[in-house]
């Protein structure tokens, strides 16, 4: 137009045609974010237990068959073999062979056949054995401790299963080349020192990504691996009859897992999302959704618990939230739970450990009564997962206690002479069922008892109480008789009394910080 200003230009009703149609800062201008924790996105978006929690959670729980292998091995490789006596050199009536003149007997298959038969671990140097079985539980221990710190800060889960595999396939080997006792004894020590990290990284690593819902159910159902282990060792150690052999045999899968299998095995988001690698914890999180035939909206990101109401920047966002033990003790939340976990995985060790060692008192084949035991622990699995969601962790992790320790204290009473010894190893057999049930349920109640930022701390140091229940079980085995069976049903019923003191978890948050949970267990947070 003529006679206008060559910098502004006029259009109708006076607007001016330069300026933006939307303001910043306006509602339609910024992209709305929707802020999920990873519990609420599993069930929002990404599935809880689709095809990829699916395949995730049976290649990471395999490692608990290699634990199986490297813990029970001893049952087999430490046994006493049969012996027999040289020709005409034994008088009839001999119960011993700490009864006879050296050179006047003679092991059935051999010197190789055992440790006990090689190092000649009988009459004096019996307690060796149980001596032996106890240092491999100390290293278990030590190893849940420090593994459980490892994969809670630098290595992570996947970082700390992969090392521990690697140290088991070498320790187990080597161990093979044994030349005395004391090397034996170290090495098995080494050896429960990996092997105290595997289930506790295994099980974290399977159960973080499975949504709340599910997460009971599978968390259960990881000790059918476990189960499953001890089953196919018996057959292993069927076929290799020589202890070395069986060292190595039962060392290779931990090999196998390594290259076969760990590679397809993804970290856990929710460690991700912790130490600050908010990016690589959404790349799984699209990955679970993608994998599931679901559809995960790009303007969804991820956030810790106690951001999902809060306004925080992306640099905020990415900052490493870390926790430790002495963040456990300082919280009166956590603090009591614990201690009182700390002391129900140690009671409910003793009994667990205590009755899977004194398999081989059942005077029948001992191939066919490990595997027959490990099948017994089965249906426990079962019957626990079918109830815990529905009657909950507290009631039923009383109730398995005081059905093993009701059982135990029964079988104390019987003499073990004539049918009572049948009915007494029934005892045994109903004791770790009702036990294994517990000791399967521990797993998933202790995760949920703690907050992702120290959950594996807390899990090793529960972990570690339980490996001190396990020390103790060879030497209460050893005093034979009913006394083994008093003590696991004293330690089964106040297991159960102790359990009344522990908060129910059921519908209740996965939570990721110390603060997330005292403020949802403030207002009672449930999982819709």
């Amino acid at each position: 137009m003529l006679g206008s200003s060559p910098t502004k230009s006029s259009a109708p009703n006076g607007m001016d045609l330069r300026s933006p149609l939307l303001q910043p800062g306006s509602a339609a201008s910024t992209k709305q974010v929707e802020r999920l924790s990873i519990d609420d996105m599993l069930r929002k978006y990404c599935g809880e237990f689709g095809r990829w929690q699916l395949r995730h959670f049976v290649l990471t729980s395999m490692a608990w068959a290699l634990e199986a292998f490297h813990t029970m091995v001893v049952i087999f490789a430490d046994r006493e073999p049969a012996w027999r006596c040289s020709a005409g050199a034994c008088s009839t009536g001999v119960q011993s062979v700490c009864q006879l003149e050296p050179g006047s007997w003679e092991w059935e298959g051999g010197s190789g056949s055992s440790t006990v038969a090689e190092f000649g671990l009988i009459c004096g140097q019996k307690y060796k054995i149980g001596l032996v079985q106890a240092l491999f539980f100390a290293g278990c221990m030590i190893g849940a401790g420090v593994f459980g710190h490892l994969s809670d800060s630098r290595l992570g889960r996947k970082g700390s299963l992969l090392v521990v595999c690697i140290l088991n396939a070498i320790f187990g080997c080597i161990t093979a080349l044994t030349p005395n006792y004391w090397t034996y004894a170290l090495l098995r020590i080494l050896t429960g020192f990996s092997t105290g990290g595997v289930g506790l990284c295994a099980f974290v690593l399977a159960t973080e990504p499975v949504g709340p819902t599910k997460r009971g159910f599978a968390g259960m159902s990881t000790f059918y691996f476990f189960a499953g282990g001890i089953a196919i060792l018996s057959g292993i150690a069927y076929i290799f009859r020589s202890w070395r052999a069986l060292y190595v045999a039962s060392s290779i899968p931990s090999v196998l897992f390594l290259i076969i299998v760990l590679p397809f095995v993804s970290e856990s988001p929710r460690w991700c999302l912790i130490r600050g690698k908010t990016e690589r914890a959404m790349e799984t999180m699209c990955e679970i959704a993608k994998t599931n035939g679901k559809d995960l909206p790009a303007g969804v990101v991820l956030a810790l618990d106690q951001e999902t109401n809060e306004s925080k920047t992306e640099q905020e966002s990415k900052e490493a939230v870390t926790g430790s033990l002495l963040d456990v003790l300082r919280s009166p939340l956590t603090r009591i739970r614990l201690f009182l976990a700390v002391a129900i995985n140690f009671l409910c060790s003793i009994v667990y450990y205590g009755l899977s060692l004194n398999v081989v008192n059942l005077g029948t084949n001992l191939y066919l009564n490990v595997f027959l035991n490990a099948a017994a622990e089965m249906p426990a699995f079962l019957l626990t997962a079918v109830l815990l969601d529905r009657f909950g962790r507290k009631p039923l992790s009383i109730g398995t206690q005081w059905f093993s320790g009701a059982f135990c204290v029964v079988g104390a009473l019987l003499n073990g002479y004539g049918i009572w010894k049948t009915v007494r190893m029934v005892c045994g057999i109903l004791g770790i069922f009702g036990m294994a049930g517990t000791y399967n349920l521990l797993f998933i109640y202790t995760v949920e008892l703690f907050p992702t930022v120290v959950r594996n701390a807390a899990l090793g140091c529960a972990t570690q109480a339980a490996q001190m229940g396990a020390i103790l079980a060879p030497f209460i085995v050893v005093f034979g008789g009913g006394i083994p069976f008093l003590v696991f049903g004293v330690c089964g019923i106040v297991g159960g009394i102790l359990a009344f003191y522990l908060p129910e978890t059921l519908h209740k948050p996965l939570y990721d910080t110390m603060a997330g949970m005292e403020e949802g267990e403030r207002f009672g947070l449930i999982r819709s």
